[in-house]
């Protein structure tokens, strides 16, 4: 691992979709892993389950199901059929050409219960955002690793269809994946726009 400070490693960590081909190895993938279960969670629980798909079986059935989906989703909006083969196949391109993809689930391990809805759904809500902070480290884990990755929100749209694609325990509820791989060296990121903090903040 680099010994880079805190603000630069935030500063490197970018969305990048362009890998090399090569594997990636899965004791590393492992560490991206365990990276993302430091962060904080409520009531000091793990709600977190982490699914590594490397094979290309594994890969094509998680596209495909939730490429199947997204098609029904689409139709339902009214979207053109050639425009939703247009955004399905791509979607799946991406997934498939990704060296690894892991998949962050959620459960109810450890979190509260009550019998009205309104707190049930803020425990969930605090599990939902322990799942971002989670992913937030292993994006930055993966680039002290010398890796590339991007979120992809797609499972948060169909958890049960992304979980019965890969046949996970029906607890399992994907809701985060990440695609990760070495990054192709001729990709270029995007600069980064200034942060207008007089909008985005204010003193209270």
């Amino acid at each position: 691992m680099s010994q880079v400070t805190v603000p630069d490693l935030l500063e490197a960590r970018r969305s990048i979709r362009a890998f090399r081909p090569d594997t990636v190895d899965r004791t590393l993938l492992d560490a991206l892993v365990e990276a993302a279960c430091l962060a904080p969670a409520p009531h000091h629980s793990r709600p977190w389950r982490w699914v590594i798909v490397d094979t290309d079986d594994a890969k094509r059935a998680l596209g495909h199901g939730m490429g199947q989906r997204w098609r029904e989703d689409l139709r339902g909006d009214g979207s053109d059929d050639d425009r939703i083969d247009e955004l399905v196949t791509a979607s799946s391109e991406r997934l498939s050409s990704a060296p690894a993809l892991i998949l962050g689930c959620l459960t109810w391990d450890g979190l509260d219960r009550y019998p009205d809805a309104a707190r049930q759904r803020a425990e969930w809500g605090m599990a939902l955002l322990s799942l971002g902070a989670a992913v937030e480290n292993l994006m930055l884990a993966a680039t002290d690793a010398g890796l590339a990755s991007c979120w992809v929100a797609a499972p948060i749209f169909c958890p049960e269809t992304a979980r019965d694609a890969l046949e996970l325990p029906a607890e399992w509820l994907p809701h985060a994946l990440v695609l990760v791989g070495h990054p192709d060296p001729d990709y270029t990121p995007r600069e980064r726009p200034p942060i207008p903090l007089d909008d985005l903040r204010r003193f209270a």
